[in-house]
C-alpha cells in the first residue's frame, strides 16, 4: 500500500546571499524548520507537483545546436523514477541493497540514480576504471543489481559490464539500458548474453515500462538517516574508498546550493560534469532539479565530446543557458573557442571547482567573455559541496566563498604532532580546514578509512590548506599533500603555477616536489603549450624565476609535456607528475654514477634503465654487465632520497 505523502513547496532561495551576515540570517531558523524534506525521492515529488509539464532534463543526441533533442518534463521524470524504483523492487531489491550504475551521460542515468535511491542504495561507477577496480568496488558494496549501458560505442561499457558481472558474487541482475538511438530489434533479445549462470540479464526500459508510474509499490517511507548512495573517491591510483551518503546529506546539499546560488525555474544549466561524480549528481543536478531549473545533458560523452566544446557557445544560445559550470580545464578549453556571433547574453553566472583555478585563466575568462569565475569547494565526503561563492560576490582567485549555512569551519595548525588535539589559528592565518556540517558523510564503508577522515572529536579533515578572511569567506592555498616542503620551508605550488600561467606560451601548468637527498623536496614544474606556441624549457625556467619572489620557491627545472596527465573529471593528476619528477631525479643520479665508474659519456646510462610501467614504486633495472661496485654506488645515492626507489641487479 502506497504511503500518503505531504506535498511541500520546492526549494527556493530565501534571500540573495551577498555577505556572511546573510548566511547567518538563514541560520536564525532552526535547521529542522528550514529543511523539512526527508529524501531525494520527496524532492522529485515536490518538484513534479510544482512544475509538472516544465522541462526538467534535455538530452542532446549530438553536439549540433540544430538537432532536435529529447526533453523530459518534471512529470515525466517522476513517472520514470517511480517505474525504475518499482522495477528494482520487482527484482527483489530492498532498501539496504546496492544498485551499481555503469552509464555514460544519458537521461536514464537520472532514473537509475533517483529511482535507485527510492528503492535501495545507488553506487555510481566511473566507467574508465579497470575491471579489477570496478569488481572490487562492487564487491565491497555487495552490489545486487548492475544498471549498464547496452553499447560499446561509448567506452565499451556493455562488454565491460558482461565481463565484470560474472566476477561479483553478490550480483543477481544486470539491467541493460539501450542507447537512445537503438532500434527495437537491438534490445528485444538478451538470451545470447554469456554471463554467470546465476545472473539475470534484463532490458531496463522494457521492465520499467511494465511498472506503475504513479507511486512506489513498496510503500517505503524513506528517512533522512537512510543510506542513499555509495560514492567512490579517487580511484585513478591506489584503492578507491566508498563514501556513505544519507538522504539527509544529499537533501541538505541541494537545499544549501539553492540558497547560495539562487537557483530557480528561470535557470538553465549545461551539466557537463560526469554523473558518477558528486559534482555532477548533487550540486549540479539534484540542486537544480529541486528548484525547477532546466538541466541539459550534452551528449553521452558530455564535455569529453570535442564537438560539444566547439559548439558550446552556440548551445548556450540555443538553450538560453544561464549558468556555466565546469572544472578549470574545461574553462581553459572553452577559452580557446571563439564566441563569434553566438548570443551568450543569457549567461549570468560562471562557477568552477574540483581543482585550483589559475589566476591567468580567471583573468582571461573575464577579458574574453565578461564573466567573473566564481569558485567553490566540493568534496565527496560532504555530499558534493562545502562552500560556494554566490552570484554577485566577487572574490579573489582561490576564494571559494561562504561555507554552507549551518556548517562549522575550523582552521587549525598544520604542524601539530600526531595524536595531539588540533590547535586553532587566528583569523586570517593559514592552516588545515576542518568541517562539521549537515551534509558531512557518515563515513566510509571501511571503518579504518573513516577513522582517518575525522579528528578524535568528530571534525572532518578536508586535506585543504586555507584561511577565513575578514568577510567570512574561505580561501584555499592548496592541498596539504600538495605542499612542497623544501628543507622545512612550506612552498605553495599555486605560487609557481600562477607565475608560469602568465607566460603567453603556457596552456596548462603544475608544480610538484621532486625528491632531494638534502632538502627533502625541490620545486619543479610541468607545462603544456598553447597550440602553435614555441618556447624552450630554459626560457620558461628563466621566466618563472623572475616572477617568483621567494628564492626557495623558484623551480629547479621546467619540463614541457605533450599532454598533461588528467583525471576522468578534468583535474591535473599530480601523482603522475610527482612520479615523473622522481624518475627525472633518479635519471640524474644514474648519470652521475656511470661517468664516475669510467663509462664514456654517450653510453653512461646504458648500465641502468628505469622500468617505465612499474607500479607503484620507481624501479631501476641494472644490466647484467653492471659491477657490484656500480650497483652499490647507485643504491647508496637512491637510499638517500626521501622516496622509495627499487634497484634490481643481478
Amino acid at each position: 500500500m502506497a504511503t500518503e505523502w505531504i506535498t511541500r513547496a520546492p526549494f527556493s532561495a530565501a534571500i540573495a546571499i551577498r555577505r556572511i551576515e546573510d548566511v547567518r540570517q538563514l541560520e536564525s531558523m532552526p535547521l529542522e524548520e528550514a529543511v523539512q524534506v526527508g529524501s531525494t525521492y520527496e524532492l522529485f515529488r515536490n518538484a513534479a507537483h510544482a512544475f509538472g509539464g516544465a522541462p526538467a532534463l534535455t538530452f542532446l543526441r549530438t553536439a549540433d545546436p540544430r538537432d532536435e533533442p529529447i526533453t523530459w518534463s518534471y512529470a515525466t521524470l517522476l513517472e520514470g523514477i517511480h517505474q525504475t524504483a518499482n522495477a528494482l523492487h520487482s527484482l527483489g531489491v530492498q532498501p539496504t541493497d546496492t544498485i551499481a550504475i555503469l552509464l555514460p551521460g544519458c537521461l536514464e542515468y537520472h532514473l537509475a540514480l533517483w529511482g535507485g535511491e527510492a528503492a535501495g542504495i545507488v553506487q555510481p561507477l566511473n566507467p574508465m576504471l579497470t575491471d579489477d577496480k570496478l569488481v572490487s568496488l562492487m564487491t565491497e558494496a555487495n552490489a545486487k543489481v548492475l544498471i549498464a549501458y547496452g553499447s560499446d560505442v561509448e567506452g565499451e561499457l556493455w562488454s565491460k559490464a558482461c565481463r565484470i558481472g560474472s566476477r561479483v558474487a553478490s550480483l543477481t541482475t544486470v539491467m541493460r539500458v539501450a542507447p537512445h538511438d537503438a532500434r527495437a530489434s537491438d534490445t528485444a533479445d538478451l538470451s545470447d548474453v554469456r554471463g554467470a549462470q546465476s545472473i539475470r540479464f534484463v532490458d531496463f526500459d522494457a521492465l520499467r515500462r511494465t511498472q506503475p508510474a504513479d507511486a512506489l509499490v513498496s510503500g517505503r517511507t524513506i528517512r533522512p538517516a537512510d543510506v542513499a548512495a555509495y560514492f567512490h573517491t579517487g580511484g585513478t591510483t591506489g584503492a578507491p574508498k566508498l563514501a556513505v551518503h544519507t538522504h539527509g546529506n544529499q537533501v541538505f546539499t541541494a537545499w544549501a546550493s539553492v540558497q547560495l546560488q539562487g537557483a530557480s525555474p528561470k535557470h538553465v544549466i549545461i551539466n557537463g560534469y560526469p554523473l558518477f561524480h558528486v559534482a555532477g549528481v548533487l550540486p549540479a543536478s539534484l540542486a537544480s532539479l529541486s528548484a525547477g531549473a532546466h538541466v541539459i545533458i550534452p551528449t553521452t560523452a558530455l564535455m569529453r565530446n570535442r564537438d560539444v566544446l566547439r559548439n558550446y557557445w552556440k548551445l548556450v544560445e540555443r538553450y538560453r543557458a544561464t549558468s556555466l559550470l565546469g572544472v578549470p580545464t574545461t574553462l581553459a578549453a572553452l577559452a580557446e573557442i571563439p564566441v563569434d556571433d553566438a548570443d551568450i547574453s543569457s549567461l549570468n553566472y560562471c562557477r568552477t571547482g574540483a581543482a585550483p583555478l589559475p589566476a591567468e585563466l580567471a583573468a582571461r575568462f573575464e577579458r574574453q567573455f565578461g564573466m567573473h569565475v566564481h569558485e567553490s569547494l566540493g568534496m565527496t565526503e560532504m555530499a558534493g559541496i562545502s562552500s560556494i561563492t554566490p552570484p554577485g560576490v566577487i572574490g579573489p582567485v582561490n576564494c571559494v566563498g561562504f561555507p554552507l549555512p549551518y556548517a562549522k569551519v575550523r582552521i587549525v595548525a598544520l604542524d601539530v604532532a600526531a595524536g595531539s588535539p588540533a590547535q586553532d589559528v587566528p583569523c586570517g592565518s593559514t592552516g588545515m580546514v576542518l568541517f562539521k556540517s549537515p551534509n558531512v558523510f557518515k563515513g566510509f564503508l571501511d571503518p579504518a578509512d573513516t577513522a582517518r577522515a575525522f579528528t578524535p572529536d568528530g571534525w572532518l579533515i578536508t586535506g585543504d590548506v586555507g584561511f577565513l578572511d575578514s568577510l567570512g569567506r574561505l580561501n584555499l592555498q592548496g592541498r596539504a599533500k600538495d605542499l612542497i616542503i623544501r628543507g622545512g620551508h612550506n612552498i605553495d605550488p599555486k605560487m609557481i603555477e600562477d607565475a608560469l600561467g602568465r607566460h603567453p606560451a603556457v596552456n596548462m601548468c603544475a608544480a610538484v616536489g621532486a625528491p632531494d637527498a638534502y632538502a627533502g623536496e625541490l620545486p619543479v614544474a610541468f607545462v603544456t603549450l598553447m597550440p602553435g606556441a614555441d618556447t624552450s624549457e630554459a626560457a620558461l625556467l628563466a621566466f618563472v624565476g623572475e616572477q617568483v619572489d621567494e628564492a626557495p620557491a623558484r623551480p629547479k627545472r621546467v619540463t614541457i609535456l605533450p599532454t598533461m596527465p588528467m583525471t576522468n573529471v578534468g583535474k591535473i593528476f599530480k601523482p603522475d607528475l610527482r612520479r615523473l619528477a622522481t624518475i627525472q631525479t633518479v635519471q640524474r643520479l644514474i648519470e652521475q654514477v656511470a661517468p664516475e665508474a669510467g663509462m664514456p659519456a654517450p653510453e653512461h646510462c646504458a648500465p641502468f634503465h628505469i622500468i617505465a610501467d612499474a607500479q607503484p614504486d620507481v624501479v631501476v633495472q641494472a644490466d647484467a654487465t653492471v659491477s657490484k661496485e656500480k650497483s652499490a654506488l647507485l643504491r647508496q645515492l637512491l637510499d638517500r632520497l626521501p622516496v622509495k626507489v627499487i634497484l634490481r641487479d643481478h
